[in-house]
């Protein structure tokens, strides 16, 4: 359900989550590697999250990167946005474009209405899980976890 950019996305958050801190920035050939992302690919999507404040970047031999803020601040639904616009939360099942009202009639798809619950829990499970629960999660269960 997820693109292979919110994917990469969010298992970049969480590697930075786990392994820097405010002093130390990880850099991008590091993440790549951990992570197993090709590193152009990896570039562009870490500048986006840099772009939104999700993520920090500090340039020179130091450099790299941290993450933006909190990580109790930051959900799996923000990056998701980020990374794919809203299109996944509203665009229709079975492939009609987006169910809505059009010219005040409701225009809906044959699935709409059952797809529609599943949706809004969806929504709400990527608005409440936060990097800092997946992060503890990873640290608790480090042999077990694959990043």
């Amino acid at each position: 359900m997820l693109s292979n950019t919110s994917k990469y996305a969010i298992r970049a958050v969480i590697y930075l989550a786990v392994y820097s801190d405010n002093s130390k920035k990880t850099g991008i050939k590091k993440i790549s590697k951990e992570l197993n992302i090709p590193s152009p690919f990896l570039g562009k999507i870490l500048q986006i999250l840099v772009r939104h404040k999700i993520l920090s970047s500090t340039k020179g031999p130091h450099g790299g990167f941290g993450l933006g803020k909190d990580a109790s601040e930051i959900s799996l639904y923000d990056i998701i946005l980020e990374m794919d616009g809203d299109d996944l939360f509203n665009t229709c099942l079975l492939g009609t474009g987006r169910c809505n009202e059009e010219d005040g009639k409701k225009k809906f798809c044959a699935i709409h209405s059952e797809f529609e619950v599943v949706k809004n829990r969806m929504i709400e499970l990527y608005k409440n899980i936060t990097i800092d629960k997946l992060a503890k999660n990873v640290i608790e269960n480090i042999d077990d976890i694959i990043l």
